[in-house]
């Protein structure tokens, strides 16, 4: 526990020569209004460091390494890759799966200083009331709380569908068994929902490197058919596609600039590292951890996956864009059946139905912490912060266990429409996340340079290459999202779905960030204001225990040691 009497600086009584009792009243009235100010940002920051006692801290730093690492595989890389090759070609993929890449991970790098230094549930949510403004807060908390109400029904009703590859059974089944089972999940304690994810990231792990095997014995000539590939899909069809039948360099271009869309759905989530920081163990040592390699695993399960698509694959193959929404139309299903290799379909489609099964889990876990933290700081009903014995925000739980009955929509093709609608409109909710996360992650360091706070050496991990890395990633987000609905404005290719999915999001948030500005009288705070200090002072006061140094062929383990 911090001590108030730590920040307090001694007040000098005595008079100056040649000064009056007047100033010196003012001054003493300024420094008595410093001294208070920094009591009420210690107190704050105190009280909202104390509720790692109200969660249980079960989970541990193998949980959150492999957390962080299945964030980013998903139905995005196994299913969406086929649409991202069919729309850019193999060159056009590539880059824009990397440069999304990179741009992530500086976002993920500021999230994870923050969340090391602010171990708090909610993530960047609470980041944005703390270092930023109140109502930034509460403008992008509600958008991520929609973005999880939608999102858990979607990855339900991908699960349900999936499962049509193996037998025929009314979908309604499946959505209530999967909904049931998620919810069960969701209520016990936070080391069960630690060890399923790490299984299921297992499963990914396993499943990644036996395909891309897979696709260089393929390019190699290794398959049934003994045809090696090689690079023969990069010269014909070609490197690149030719959007809506736009021809020339143009045309090129603009099919490298829409599959960006495929790689946003792709690396959504990855930022949740600090969601449910507060019920990690040793979380300065874990989050940090988790963050660091996050480069690198997205070169290896990411874009090292992508590139080896490219070559198995030709961009032309009719199979890419068909909508059959299981295994068959992965594109390394695809690679397989034509090089005569007959077992992998089943098996590929097997750990899709865990990923979008995880997927749904994490969201539960990302939604119902995100919706806790904002009712601790008023901005969603005080009834959200209510646990039960095992440390679990069941009430928040619930609230989004009630969106699941969304997933019964499909199952009407005009209520499906909507739902399809709901959904495009959440994909640009993860653009507009990754902007707000910029936004407050350069006020915190700013603040800190303000503040002369040395973040190298004074906080428990300062992320490298800042705030360039940060500027440039913001300058990709801000460019996309303003282009991203581009093609609406092709002459003939107009969609209003289109259009309103690209750009309603952001619109409706600074709505709302202005209604609650106005309406709560909130202010950004200062830099020289922002409580980084008292978070400083903590995690001095309170150092996380030594961990056991790695030995023999431990230090080989790349994955989570």
């Amino acid at each position: 526990m911090i001590s108030s009497s730590s920040i307090h600086a001694k007040t000098d009584t005595s008079l100056p020569p040649g000064s009056s009792n007047s100033k010196h009243e003012k001054s003493q009235v300024t420094t008595d209004q410093d001294a208070k100010a920094h009591s009420d940002d210690l107190e704050a920051a105190t009280a909202q460091l104390e509720e790692v006692h109200i969660f249980k801290q079960g989970l541990h730093q193998r949980h959150i390494q492999m957390i962080a690492l299945a964030g980013t595989i998903g139905t995005g890389l196994f299913l969406g890759s086929g649409r991202a090759i069919a729309t850019a070609g193999p060159l056009g993929a590539f880059l824009a799966y990397s440069i999304i890449g990179l741009a992530v991970s500086s976002v993920v790098f500021g999230v994870g200083e923050m969340g090391a230094l602010a171990p708090l549930n909610g993530g960047v949510i609470r980041y944005a009331e703390i270092f930023c403004d109140p109502a930034l807060a509460f403008a992008n908390g509600w958008n991520q709380v929609y973005s999880y109400a939608v999102s858990i029904p979607a990855e339900i009703v991908a699960a349900a569908v999936i499962i049509e590859f193996w037998a025929t059974v009314n979908n309604a089944i499946w959505i209530t068994v999967f909904a049931i089972l998620m919810i069960v999940t969701a209520l016990l304690f936070v080391r069960i929902y630690g060890e399923l994810e790490f299984a299921f990231s297992m499963l990914k792990i396993m499943l990644i490197v036996g395909i891309n095997i897979m696709a260089l014995v393929i390019t190699c000539g290794g398959g049934p058919n003994h045809v090696a590939t090689g690079f023969s899909y990069w010269s014909n069809p070609g490197p690149f596609v030719q959007y809506l039948g736009i021809s020339g360099s143009l045309g090129r271009f603009l099919g490298f600039w829409k599959t960006f869309n495929n790689a946003l759905y792709a690396y959504s989530g990855i930022e949740n590292i600090t969601v449910a920081a507060a019920e990690t163990k040793n979380p300065r040592r874990a989050i940090p951890m988790a963050a660091r390699r996050i480069f690198i695993r997205i070169f290896l399960f990411y874009v090292l996956s992508i590139f080896m698509v490219g070559l198995v694959v030709p961009s032309n193959d009719s199979d890419l864009l068909s909508s059959t929404s299981t295994a068959s139309q992965s594109p390394f299903v695809i690679a397989a059946r034509n090089a005569g290799i007959k077992v992998v379909p089943s098996i590929i489609n097997a750990v899709v139905l865990t990923s979008a099964w995880s997927s749904g889990n994490s969201s539960m876990l990302g939604g119902s912490r995100i919706l806790f933290g904002m009712a601790v700081h008023g901005h969603a009903p005080a009834v959200f912060k209510r646990t039960n014995r095992m440390g679990i925000p069941y009430v928040a739980v619930v609230f989004f266990g009630f969106f699941m009955a969304l997933g019964y929509m499909t199952l009407s093709s005009s209520a499906s429409t909507v739902f399809t609608w709901l959904q495009d409109i959440v994909s640009i909710s993860t653009l507009v996340n990754w902007i707000c996360i910029c936004v407050v992650y350069l006020r915190f360091l700013y603040g800190c340079k303000k503040q002369r706070i040395d973040r190298h050496k004074e906080l428990p991990w300062a992320a490298p290459l800042q705030p360039y890395t940060t500027w440039a990633s913001l300058a990709i987000f801000l460019l996309l999202f303003i282009t991203g609905g581009f093609s609406t404005f092709i002459k003939g290719h107009w969609s209003t779905e289109t259009f309103i999915s690209s750009y309603l999001n952001l619109p409706l948030i600074l709505v709302v960030y202005a209604g609650y500005k106005l309406t709560m009288k909130t202010r950004m705070l200062p830099l020289e204001e922002i409580p980084i200090r008292p978070f400083i002072e903590n995690f001095r006061n309170n150092p996380e225990p030594e961990t056991k140094r790695q030995k023999g062929l431990q230090r080989l383990n790349i994955l989570w040691s």
